[in-house]
């Protein structure tokens, strides 16, 4: 939920002055937009993966604080709940060089953190939801100790009233029902969030894309089938995300409730800049935290815009000149379930991504927002056997689009790009082709292994641990 702020405790006047800050950077960043100031260099690359801590039962662990310093390394940051972590990566080139790369990098941090949970008799884990967390867990008392997380879960609460959290989450056979009198409930969700910066030119295009891909990348990703022990949806973070931060903002031009957490409200029609004019206009503020530097860092916008968690979201990054870049952040997939997993669906991403962009027809022009949207919530609720709309408006389930048209096209884009054909082949041939024939992802393997041995989370979540240590794809795990 990004990073910390100085105050947990605002009044009217900070409002004021943070909305008349917004307003100037908001200005600042449309005469970028305008000018030639981003930098042109696109597809560089990077990730955010959230973890959980657990004990020796597999239960959460809310020590992340000591964790974290002793672990010491400024890519390993919490989240919102003492029972998770944060690993970042170093940005990348989009070249040959990236399926290494990502692989080494994460292999190396995630080896750490596990060693440094070891000695603290506790484990790490990668998944959407962990499935022994436990409604009663999921208080004020295991927040994070920073002032941004305290001061995140007062601001919405006031901004609702007070009214508490309802979470009604419908799966097939069973419903879940729970209210929380806090944001806490948001702390269940643990996902895989992959950043490209983006040129200018093409931003727009790429933003839209990324809308269209979040269908085939929540069913292809899934490993969130459980939620307090009951079976909902293939991805059931989606839900349970927006319902965790529900604060409903304004009204679309159809007439559908914007909330904080969204899909969004259409595609971009030219420019980002669209979406940072909704920021400004649609989102009430709710961390006016005030800054003493110069408006040209954007530090109100881009703590502002860090508020409001759309699926993908558009990023205005600087480096340490102050020259600002473009980027998307498709926060879709779930964590998990393997390294080898987590960086194929991270090169699918950006393959699918290229794929689509060098299409003669724009995907957009096939794919009505409208569907895109509807095609996202159902393929995050039914996985690869949902039927979505495509190309040309035709229905099909997601496992058809991903082998006969999206895996075949990443897989091109990726040789394009100068990726080894060793490392397209291992990642689209030997990874993500199977898990879609199989039908394997981290939801089905969660949802069969209790079919088969009854309701066994704690068992369960000690095979799935067992199983991610073994560095497999997920496609290949035994019940």
């Amino acid at each position: 939920m990004g990073s910390n702020i100085d105050h947990d405790v605002f009044k009217d006047a900070d409002f004021r002055q943070f909305r008349e800050n917004l307003r100037k950077e908001t200005k600042i960043l449309m005469d970028w937009f305008s000018s030639d100031v981003f930098e042109k260099k696109g597809d560089m690359c990077g990730f955010e993966l959230e973890g959980w801590l657990v004990n020796e039962n597999y239960t959460p662990a809310p020590r992340n604080e000591e964790f974290l310093k002793r672990v010491k390394s400024h890519l390993v940051v919490p989240e919102l709940s003492q029972y998770n972590f944060e690993i970042n990566t170093t940005p990348q080139p989009f070249d040959k060089n990236l399926p290494v790369y990502l692989r080494q990098e994460l292999s190396k941090t995630w080896r750490s953190c596990a060693s440094n949970a070891e000695t603290m008799g506790c484990k790490i884990l990668m998944i959407g939801i962990l499935p022994t967390i436990e409604d009663r867990m999921l208080t004020l008392q295991h927040i994070s100790h920073l002032q941004r997380y305290a001061a995140l879960n007062r601001e919405i609460l006031r901004s609702r009233e007070r009214k508490p959290l309802k979470i009604h989450i419908e799966g097939e056979l069973e419903t879940l029902d729970a209210t929380h009198h806090d944001v806490m409930a948001e702390a269940a969700t643990t996902s895989l969030q992959i950043h490209l910066q983006v040129s200018p030119t093409t931003a727009a295009r790429q933003y839209n894309i990324a809308q269209i891909l979040s269908a085939p990348m929540v069913a292809l990703t899934a490993n969130a089938p459980f939620l307090f022990g009951k079976k909902l949806w293939n991805e059931t973070r989606i839900p349970l995300f927006e319902q965790a931060v529900k604060l409903p903002s304004f009204y679309d031009k159809t007439g559908r409730v914007i909330s904080r957490v969204t899909f969004g409200s259409g595609y971009v029609r030219s420019s980002l800049k669209e979406i940072f004019l909704e920021n400004l206009d649609g989102f009430p503020i709710l961390l006016p935290e005030i800054f003493d530097e110069d408006f040209n860092w954007l530090n109100h916008l881009r703590l502002h815009n860090g508020t409001i968690w759309r699926w993908n979201r558009p990023l205005i990054g600087l480096n340490d000149k102050g020259t600002p870049h473009l980027r998307i952040e498709h926060r879709i997939p779930s964590a998990g379930p393997s390294i080898p997993d987590v960086i194929a669906n991270i090169l699918f991403f950006y393959g699918a991504m290229c794929y689509l962009l060098e299409e003669d027809k724009p995907p957009e022009q096939d794919i009505p927002f409208e569907d895109a949207r509807k095609n996202f919530y159902l393929a995050a609720k039914e996985g690869l056997d949902a039927h979505i709309v495509w190309k040309s408006r035709k229905r099909s389930t997601v496992r058809e689009i991903l082998l006969e048209d999206l895996l075949i096209g990443a897989s091109c884009s990726l040789e394009k790009k100068g990726i080894d054909l060793e490392q397209i082949r291992y990642t689209i041939d030997e990874i993500l082709k199977p898990r879609v024939i199989t039908g394997k992802t981290g939801s089905t393997w969660q949802k069969e292994y209790i079919d088969h041995h009854g309701p066994q989370f704690q068992e369960m979540t000690h095979a799935y641990h067992e199983n991610q240590n073994k560095q497999l794809p997920v496609h290949s795990w035994k019940i």
